[in-house]
């Protein structure tokens, strides 16, 4: 596994009481597949992607990367160099082109880059449909699913091997939304990348190669 949660908890303190958003939560992630988190809004889908990206922390548990505990690694440096995150509302730098936008993380990871990263910032882009002309624009110029692939290939840009989306396609129509699914899946079935993505699409997670229910606190496998 490459990464692993185990007996996570998350709460909400009121009063006297306690709210689990995640109750004992235990689940892994192999290379080379395509994962969906399926679960109604509120449930706790956004937490748990937070605490696997290390944008917040468990009350108690632990999160594994290749079986070290991400607290030891250190939150920031997992962030900058273990893993890419895809936000739905992008989170791109809105004055930035395309390119200076994939450049950002280049620019502070410890993990090995090509000299010339613009050259790899473009070809990232190419990759996944954004032509340098486009790659040339200010990213608040381009079209909601043109911004998903470039928060896509920022996600790459750094050399990671597991990548987490937030509801990746919550903004985009059916068909710009299938051609960003057949990204996530060429990049786990073909880069042997992890993809895991929170959504609430039955559609999406029935093109994944495996997905979790989460329901009340409880994460579970789903057919």
């Amino acid at each position: 596994m490459i990464l692993e949660a185990k007996e996570l908890n998350y709460f909400y303190q009121d009063g006297d009481s306690r709210r689990y958003v995640l109750k004992d939560t235990n689940v892994g992630f192999e290379k080379g597949k395509f994962y969906t988190i399926l679960g109604q809004s509120g449930s706790g889908k956004t937490t748990l992607l937070s605490l696997l990206s290390a944008l917040d922390s468990p009350h108690s548990g632990n999160v594994l990367f290749n079986e070290q505990d991400i607290k030891k690694i250190g939150y920031e440096k997992y962030r900058r160099n273990n893993v890419g995150i895809i936000f739905q509302s992008y989170n791109l730098i809105p004055a930035f082109t395309a390119v200076e936008n994939v450049l950002v993380p280049m620019a502070i990871t410890e993990n090995e880059i090509p000299e010339d990263q613009k050259t790899v910032a473009y070809n990232l882009l190419d990759y996944i449909g954004i032509v340098k002309s486009k790659a040339d624009r200010p990213v608040n110029k381009l079209s909601g699913g043109e911004q998903q692939r470039v928060a896509i290939a920022r996600a790459l840009a750094t050399n990671v091997e597991l990548i987490l989306a937030d509801e990746p396609t919550g903004n985009l129509d059916e068909e710009m939304e299938q051609e960003i699914i057949d990204i996530f899946k060429k990049l786990a079935h073909e880069h042997d990348k992890c993809v895991v993505v929170v959504t609430h699409s039955n559609e999406i997670a029935q093109q994944s190669d495996q997905t979790f229910m989460l329901q009340k606190g409880k994460l579970s496998a789903y057919e």
